[in-house]
């Protein structure tokens, strides 16, 4: 029987009981979404005692689905003060899902603020355990403390950002070499789970009673179809584009389409992309060999690969990953074209438990404000050091690009509902700036990926600068996104799931395989519509409103480089997305 298991953090009391049945098909973001919306106060302080934290791996995690170690965090987002889903993936999900686990809800906050606590879960239950001598310190040290104390364990925690309460600040997890590098990076929910006092979760499956499948053959049957189609799919396949370079792949593609946000959204196009490109990342970790690699899994079964090693030029290891996001935000945004200077940015936000998208416009904000010219590598460092250090100006950085813009008189601001852009500028790819205006999440391209149908061709080639058919490309991405989200496979089985039918088919099949159902592409349609209008009903009772829908104002009047677009989805247009 799948369990929902509750953390108290003002009574130090954890519950576990039988997963209500009318969360029986529910999983991921689905069942993160739906618990806060009934559970959450949609007005309370996202700091404050009633605000909640939800984990929930997806519904086919921990089974041998291939791509399937995801795990949604939900909660109030201290960023964009609406609801929140951040995804990573990570052995702490499948580890979480193989106990039988479903839904982790972690309330209430800890009364005395000088201790921290830490939540140990096995096949016998979960019990908190005081861990305050781990209070402020930051991940590596953490998860080096973490290796001693449960080295069989995976885990997660947060750094002390996240106990200070800012909201740059996500919950870290484990990767498959227990490295403090995987991320539930967005909307500053590390920031909700530090204040409650949860320093850490550390999770052990051994004797757990696994993945609960009603239809072993279905699901097998299904998880080989997608591993057909990944394995065939030329941006999944072995060898692929994401194999081979990474996500960072898209820096050049990016580049020449002129849709990469360059120093603080000014440009379109970056003259060092070729430096920072997933290519040069390549390069740099054939050259220097040692403990460098590309081709790198977040957690047992990903077939695609897509992560990397990136090392010194001693060969040592620096970090990982520098995907693409993490790349543009920490590169080309601050007009940064130093492999090394980005990755040692990439360290540093990993060690410090900081979104390195938010982080890296924020930086690029507090560059438009003077605080450090563009392209300065070791200047843009010693900020991401003032954050990890709490002092006053960290703390104005470690609140986010939208409050860093108001405390320094910035108009050139790249963020919706208070969160920071990704790295495609909606100027110059319309679809996905409808995504990152009409998301409940904030801006997020996650949220409805258009740009594997407007830059990549996937499923199709749209024109990125038409706005024609935006409204639609961006309603159906996010829709199946949502779903995506909700089943526990990675975002980018998206590509195969679009181009190759026995793909999806695939997909579908391993969910009814798990949970005895009979869905069809309609269903698929359905819970991401009922997830959608779940997420944005709370929003509406937290006072967001059509309002928030917006691209900033400078989006509107600043014509972007090369292409000479301002953002011209109407209002009304932006108003139909998700007017299901």
């Amino acid at each position: 029987m799948s369990k929902l298991m509750r953390v108290n953090l003002s009574t130090l009391t954890v519950t576990t009981q039988d997963l209500p049945a009318e969360y029986a098909e529910m999983g991921g973001r689905w069942l993160t979404s739906t618990i806060v919306a009934r559970e959450v106060d949609p007005t309370c302080h996202p700091l404050g005692p009633n605000n909640k934290v939800v984990f929930a791996p997806g519904i086919v995690t921990g089974t041998t689905a291939p791509c399937s170690g995801r795990i949604s965090v939900g909660g109030k987002s201290p960023l964009t003060m609406g609801i929140k889903e951040a995804n990573a993936g990570t052995p702490f999900s499948q580890k979480l899902a193989r106990l039988g686990i479903r839904a982790l809800v972690v309330e209430g906050e800890v009364t005395d603020r000088s201790k921290r606590y830490v939540l140990e879960i096995d096949k016998d239950g979960g019990r908190l355990v005081e861990a305050s001598d781990l209070a402020g310190k930051h991940m590596e040290e953490t998860f080096a403390e973490f290796g001693k104390r449960y080295p069989g364990h995976a885990w997660c925690g947060v750094s002390a950002a996240g106990e200070a309460g800012l909201p740059l600040a996500g919950v870290c997890f484990s990767d498959a070499e227990k490295r403090p590098s995987r991320y539930a990076g967005r909307g500053g929910l590390g920031a909700v789970m530090g204040r409650k006092g949860l320093k850490g979760i550390v999770v052990d499956d051994s004797g757990g009673p696994g993945v609960a499948v009603k239809d072993p053959d279905r699901l097998k049957e299904g998880s080989r179809k997608l591993a057909d189609a990944l394995g065939r799919h030329d941006v999944t396949k072995p060898g692929g584009a994401l194999n081979s370079f990474g996500t960072a792949v898209l820096i050049n593609i990016l580049n020449e389409a002129g849709g990469l946000p360059t120093r603080n959204f000014s440009s379109g196009v970056f003259e060092g992309a070729q430096k920072i490109s997933g290519e040069a990342i390549a390069e740099a970790v054939a050259e220097r060999g040692g403990k460098g690699m590309v081709g790198h899994r977040c957690h047992d079964g990903c077939v695609i690969q897509c992560s990397n090693v990136y090392p010194r030029p001693d060969g040592e290891e620096h970090v990982s990953c520098v995907e693409y996001e993490s790349d543009w935000a920490l590169g080309a945004n601050l007009g940064v074209d130093d492999l090394d200077d980005i990755a040692e940015m990439v360290r540093l936000c990993n060690d410090y438990g900081l979104d390195t998208i938010e982080a890296g416009v924020t930086l690029g904000v507090a560059m438009e404000a003077g605080l450090a010219d563009f392209g300065d590598g070791k200047r843009a460092i010693t900020l991401l050091q003032e954050i990890g250090r709490l002092t006053t100006l960290g703390r104005i950085l470690g609140n986010g690009a939208a409050f860093t813009g108001r405390a320094f008189g910035v108009t050139r601001v790249p963020a919706v509902k208070g969160q920071g852009m990704p790295a495609y500028e909606p100027r110059a790819v319309k679809g996905i700036g409808a995504t990152y205006m009409t998301s409940p999440m904030g801006a997020d391209h996650t949220a409805g990926y258009t740009i594997a149908s407007e830059i990549l061709g996937v499923g199709g080639k749209t024109d990125p600068l038409a706005t024609e058919g935006k409204v639609e490309l961006s309603r159906n991405f996010q829709t199946t996104t949502a779903w995506i989200d909700a089943s526990g496979f990675c975002l980018f089985t998206a590509f195969a799931l679009i181009d190759i039918p026995s793909g999806f088919e695939g997909a579908l099949e391993a969910c009814n395989g798990v949970l005895g159902t009979r869905w069809t592409m309609d269903d698929v349609t359905r819970i991401g519509s009922e997830i959608l209008k779940t997420e944005a009903e709370f929003n509406r009772k937290a006072g967001l409103s059509a309002a928030d829908d917006r691209p900033p104002e400078f989006m509107r009047l600043e014509k972007l480089p090369p292409h000479g677009h301002v953002y011209d989805l109407s209002d009304d247009e932006l108003d139909e997305v998700l007017n299901f």
